[in-house]
């Protein structure tokens, strides 16, 4: 191999947003680096460096045709967040090439901004602050006859990947049962978490503030209809920092609607949402435009996990910051990518 090239595609994402001068400049170190941002980088452009690509930065496509024409290729580092269903994962892992993604830098902001909207939907806050702008308030008791604490709460965790990990920590203080449902968990390994793990139906019974983390896989899909949060107890603070496939979406603002629960909701079917969509006018939910995770920090935090991660492989050793691919689990996302 004449020269080793980091060949760099992560659209949406933009170079400045995710690699600060020092990152850029430790990148470089490492090989000759194509910056290339705007649209996804063309086939022919991919194809053409691959035969002396080392690492890829970004969302490329890569089937197993496409591995069979990069020999030196070490490690391909998504910096958008999801696993997408456009590598050939398991060649990837046969290869000893590793597939990374960066949303270990993402959860700790989306765990925060959980706990914000948690905080948020059981005390009212935005309505509140609404009230007071149109000369409405209410002051003292009498404004907060639907609030509650948190504290000593049953909370729910659909999920307890990253984000769920992230959030305990901010949970615990509060001295509620921690109630946990993730069939990609062992429950001993939960145990060990201090948390209790539980099935589905008895998370959705018992709690009273559900956080839904879990990614979309192939077996999640909808997978909270009506009859889902009809069991939950009727005011039920329930917060959407995951993925909105997870969830009949129509089915979610019905019971926000008819007062059953109240949502926090910061991803949706469809981004942009669209102008008329019926959540803009639905009652008992907080709405925020996918915002949970993306603050500059967290962006660049994102650039300096990828060089961290490129400088351990070309020592010849494992990832450690940024999230491993898993043969056993990838085939199974069905996250859609940013757009």
């Amino acid at each position: 191999m004449d020269e080793k090239i980091i060949l760099f595609d992560p659209h949406p994402r933009k170079i400045d947003l995710i690699f600060s001068a020092a990152d850029k400049k430790r990148l470089e170190k490492l090989g000759k680096v194509l910056w290339h941002e705007g649209q996804r980088a063309p086939d022919d452009y991919i194809d053409e460096y691959l035969s002396q690509t080392i690492a890829i930065v970004g969302q490329t496509a890569m089937p197993r045709a496409r591995l069979d024409h990069a020999p030196h290729l070490r490690l391909i580092a998504n910096v958008e967040g999801n696993f997408l269903p456009n590598i050939d994962y398991e060649e990837c892992y046969r290869r000893n090439i590793h597939v990374l993604s960066c949303s270990t830098a993402f959860a700790p902001a989306v765990a925060e901004m959980a706990l914000g909207l948690a905080l948020a939907c059981a005390r009212g806050i935005p309505q509140a602050d609404a009230a007071f702008r149109q000369g409405r308030e209410v002051y003292s008791g009498a404004s907060n006859l639907d609030g509650f604490l948190l504290r000593n709460k049953t909370f729910g965790l659909i999920g307890c990947g990253n984000v769920g990990r992230r959030l305990l920590p901010f949970l615990q203080p509060f001295g509620g049962e921690i109630l946990v449902h993730d069939p990609w968990l062992h429950d001993h390994f939960l145990d060990d978490l201090g948390v209790r793990p539980v099935a589905l139906n008895e998370l959705l019974e018992r709690s009273r503030i559900i956080f839904m983390i879990a990614t979309a896989t192939s077996e999640n899909e909808k997978g909270l209809g009506a009859k889902q949060f009809a069991m939950m107890q009727k005011g039920t603070v329930f917060v959407l920092v995951g993925r909105a496939q997870v969830v009949d979406f129509e089915a979610m603002l019905d019971a926000a609607e008819s007062g059953h629960i109240r949502a926090a909701i910061d991803v949706f079917p469809e981004e942009p949402v669209p102008a008329g969509h019926r959540v803009r006018r639905t009652a008992n939910v907080i709405l925020s435009g996918h915002r949970s995770g993306g603050l500059p920090e967290t962006y660049r935090e994102v650039g300096t996990m990828v060089v961290d991660e490129l400088e351990l492989v070309l020592r010849g050793l494992r990832p450690q910051r940024m999230q491993a691919a898993s043969i056993e689990t990838a085939a199974r996302y069905r996250s859609k990518p940013v757009g």
